[in-house]
């Protein structure tokens, strides 16, 4: 039995619920009387906080310290257009209070980290990972090890989701399935590869689905399966993740037993103390366009991303054509690398360097995205 009632507005409100015997007033007092941490408010978090809040319950944290870009709204459905510029959090919380204003939400307008992780997510029954980074993924994982929480993951790129329940008590965690991070970079971010709008709608409601489930006590969660979701193909399967007994925090003989640095544990410090490729800012680089000086602007997106905002006198080398193609750059002329945002252009630099290439190069910082923020304001962001 829990402590809280329903009033007679949350008996209509809920009625739905209250006549599936899975649920009924017990199971609705269960929802009510929970309490769900949502790491992020984007594309995974929107639509889980939207129904975890239709469905009842009681209390919503979220973490998230990031504002509403227009570039969001595509699938970030819980902000609106009059919210670019605003705190996630804030627009997260107006949203969540007009479907259901006796949800009670918790926020935190802060980047979540080692420090103070575990004193956020002591507090509640269920996290969701609705992350799209790795430094991220591993510290919520492993803070929910330590404090015994199910982490109801999920994570999404261009059309394909995958989903999971990791909770350590009952089944594996996250490194079990994953022991290591892949090489900093090495995948794209949603902002450089793109992401299918109604993926993370598909995706999150399935998330939500598993916390509510887990609210609820049911059985018959996704814990020791990895569901995997095709939104091109309309195709899901289903994978058995099983619970490693060597694993470095949830295995017999932990070598983990306390939060570390995850950025230095996903590469990520390495990566930037071993790059030493030369940068040029956008302004720089016009300034020596305007000057008449003869430089190579590589542009290493595909082209239908190039159509969408290019820089004058650039030429299109995909990045996976870079080294098939060094001969048509001339080596003895500067040559610059231009991405969306200055991070894919490096690997095709490094790729360059590896292959013999001896010309001197440059990356722009920020990629195009620099260019249309400090040199073209008329340039497309996108």
């Amino acid at each position: 039995m829990y402590p809280c009632e329903l009033s007679r507005e949350e008996i209509t409100r809920y009625s739905r619920h209250l006549i599936l015997p899975e649920v009924g007033l017990e199971g609705q007092k269960r929802l009510k009387n929970g309490k769900v941490l949502l790491i992020g408010t984007g594309g995974l978090g929107a639509p889980i906080a939207l129904y975890l809040a239709a469905a009842g319950v009681g209390t919503i944290g979220l973490v998230d310290f990031d504002e509403v870009d227009v570039s969001n709204l595509q699938r970030q459905i819980i902000h609106s257009t009059r919210d670019v510029g605003r705190p996630k959090i804030a627009s997260a919380t107006d949203r969540i209070k007009a479907i259901n204003p006796n949800v009670k939400v918790v926020p935190f307008n802060i980047r979540l980290n080692s420090k103070n992780a575990l004193d956020i997510i002591k507090d509640f029954d269920v996290v969701a990972d609705c992350t799209d980074n790795f430094p991220t993924r591993y510290l919520v994982n492993d803070a929910c090890v330590l404090l015994g929480k199910p982490n109801v993951y999920a994570s999404i790129f261009r059309f394909e989701g995958q989903i999971s329940v990791f909770w350590a008590k009952k089944g594996p965690c996250y490194r079990c399935l994953y022991p290591s991070p892949p090489p900093a970079g090495f995948v794209p971010s949603c902002g450089e590869g793109g992401v299918l709008g109604v993926l993370p709608g598909i995706v999150g409601c399935l998330q939500a689905n598993e916390i509510i489930k887990i609210l609820l006590g049911a059985k018959e969660l996704l814990i020791g399966r990895l569901l995997t979701f095709d939104a091109w193909k309309v195709k899901f399967r289903e994978f058995k993740i099983a619970k490693d007994e060597n694993c470095p925090i949830c295995g017999k003989s932990p070598s983990i037993t306390s939060l570390i640095d995850y950025e230095d544990f996903c590469g990520l410090k390495a990566k930037e103390e071993s790059e030493s490729f030369d940068e040029i800012s956008a302004i720089e680089l016009k300034s020596k366009l305007d000057n008449g000086e003869t430089i190579n602007i590589i542009d290493i997106r595909e082209p239908h991303e190039y159509a969408i905002a290019k820089l004058p006198n650039s030429r299109v080398i995909p990045l996976g054509q870079v080294v098939r193609r060094m001969e048509e750059i001339d080596e003895r002329v500067d040559t610059v690398f231009v991405c969306k945002v200055g991070t894919r252009s490096v690997y095709a630099m490094k790729a360059l360097r590896d292959a013999g290439f001896k010309g001197r190069l440059f990356n722009l910082k920020n990629g195009v995205a620099a260019w249309a923020e400090d040199v073209d304001k008329e340039m497309i962001k996108y």
